[in-house]
Order: C-alpha cells, then sequence, then structure tokens
C-alpha cells in the first residue's frame, strides 16, 4: 500500500515532490509553497507552529515529516499517537542534505531518485567550495526579523551554509538559535548586512533604516528561500549563492550610488 505523506516543513515538502512522491502527499501547511501547481491540490493542516491536529487525523497518514526548528516537539509527540511514522529532520549544514535526500529515499523506496539528488548536490557543492578559494572572508549580520531585530547563530544551517561561501555570520557566539540584537551595535563591526525575505518580508524601503543604524556595511535583500531551505532547493541555493557572492565581489569597485541594493534574480 502506497504511504500517505503529511508534511509539515515547506522545504520538504518540495523535496518529496521532487522525489516523485506527490500523489502520497496528502496534507501540507500553508507555508508548503513549492511546487504551487502541485500542492496547491493538497490540504493544508495549519501552520508549521499550529497544526491542527484534527484535520491531520482526519487525512489518515502513515507518515508525517517534521522539524526540529519548524515544528514544536508538543506536535511530534501528538502526531505519535495516531501516525505509524514520524520522520523528524534537522539539516544543520549544507552536507546535511545528503542525509536528507537518503533517509527519505528509504522511507518511501525512492532510493535512485535520492542518489540523482546527491550527485546534483555534489556537483553544486563542490562548485561552491572550489570557487570560494578565490573569495575574501566576510564578516555578515544577517537579519530574519525586525521589532524586534533579531538574526541568526552560527550552529543554524543559514549559517553554515553562507560560511560555505566565506562569508561569516555574527555573533560568532549565541546561546540563542535566533537571537535578538541591538543593530547598531554591529556599526563597525560588520561587512555586510543581509535582510531575508523570510520569515519577516524585508523590503526595499527598509535598506535606508538598517544603513543608517549600520553605517559603512553594504546592505542588501535576499532571497531566504535560497539560503535557508534545505532538500532539493538547496541545489538552486547553492548556485544562487554564487552567484550572488559574485555580483557582490563585482559591485564592490562601483561607485555607491550603482552598488546593488536589491535581491539577486
Amino acid at each position: 500500500m502506497d504511504a500517505r505523506i503529511v508534511c509539515l516543513v515547506p522545504s520538504i515538502t518540495e523535496l518529496v515532490c521532487d522525489l516523485g512522491l506527490a500523489d502520497q502527499l496528502v496534507g501540507r501547511t500553508g507555508f508548503c509553497i513549492h511546487p504551487w501547481d502541485t500542492v496547491r491540490q493538497i490540504p493544508k493542516v495549519g501552520g508549521t507552529k499550529d497544526v491542527k491536529l484534527d484535520r491531520v487525523r482526519a487525512l489518515a497518514p502513515t507518515h508525517a515529516i517534521v522539524n526540529v526548528d519548524e515544528n514544536t516537539r508538543e506536535t511530534a509527540d501528538a502526531l505519535r499517537e495516531f501516525i505509524p511514522q514520524v520522520i523528524v529532520t534537522h539539516p544543520c549544514a549544507p552536507r546535511d542534505n545528503l542525509d536528507l535526500y537518503r533517509t527519505l529515499g528509504a522511507a518511501f523506496d525512492r532510493r535512485i531518485e535520492a542518489e540523482r539528488l546527491c550527485d546534483a548536490f555534489e556537483t553544486a557543492y563542490a562548485e561552491a567550495a572550489a570557487a570560494a578559494q578565490r573569495r575574501p572572508e566576510r564578516r555578515v549580520l544577517y537579519l530574519i526579523w525586525r521589532e524586534p531585530w533579531m538574526t541568526i547563530s552560527r550552529d543554524t544551517y543559514i549559517s553554515q551554509t553562507l560560511a560555505l561561501f566565506g562569508w561569516h555570520t555574527v555573533p560568532a557566539d549565541s546561546t540563542d538559535r535566533y537571537p535578538e540584537i541591538d543593530v547598531a551595535a554591529h556599526a563597525g563591526h560588520v561587512d555586510h548586512v543581509l535582510l531575508s525575505s523570510e520569515p519577516y518580508h524585508f523590503k526595499d524601503h527598509h535598506i535606508p533604516e538598517v544603513a543608517a543604524a549600520v553605517p559603512g556595511a553594504r546592505v542588501a535583500l535576499i532571497d531566504g528561500e535560497m539560503t535557508s531551505w534545505y532538500g532539493s532547493r538547496a541545489i538552486t541555493g547553492l548556485r544562487y549563492l554564487q552567484r550572488y557572492v559574485d555580483e557582490d565581489a563585482r559591485s564592490a569597485d562601483l561607485p555607491d550610488s550603482r552598488r546593488r541594493r536589491d535581491v539577486l534574480r
């Protein structure tokens, strides 16, 4: 009998589809939006943090996929009471994607498809690592929220991914994975401030505000899906970031009025 999968992790919902399992996906969160033409047909069961357990139960799933950062422990424990298989994921660095692909490939008999993704990832990773050897290292403040300002710690997937390109996030040490910060306190200590498109959707009009608080740093928008989404999107993400840092290096020599101030597309 085919699996009946409820996925509560947006990036992994996309991965499930890319493994050829879209017809076995019976439930998703409202944030699971890729690939849209496919997932728009699949019932929503709430958000990542406010899962509607009654909706999940009504779908009679055989498997649920959750994530340590995206979902709560209480949700995972509640799902275990009526779902035979609850798969817990927690990629913390780019190469953790290989284990993620293979874990789902083994769980749903998609080993060949998983290995194809592994091969594509290894190629993109090798290209990124080789190119990084030629670039100067940067100190980066990566903002994910406003009011209060919030950033990421170095043990997060985002930070580890940026580090592959020689962009090292601050603070260097933090007891919180997503600490609240005083943006102005980083003035003179960072080369770049990156404003993510998620979970807070920073836009162009936020750039002057941040630039005034951190004079001397280059401030730009960045596509959060390309930095924070593991799974199959990570392959695209590595290539996006390679272009992003290359464009940054080129624009560093331009006059201030011509420097890039919006997300690379």
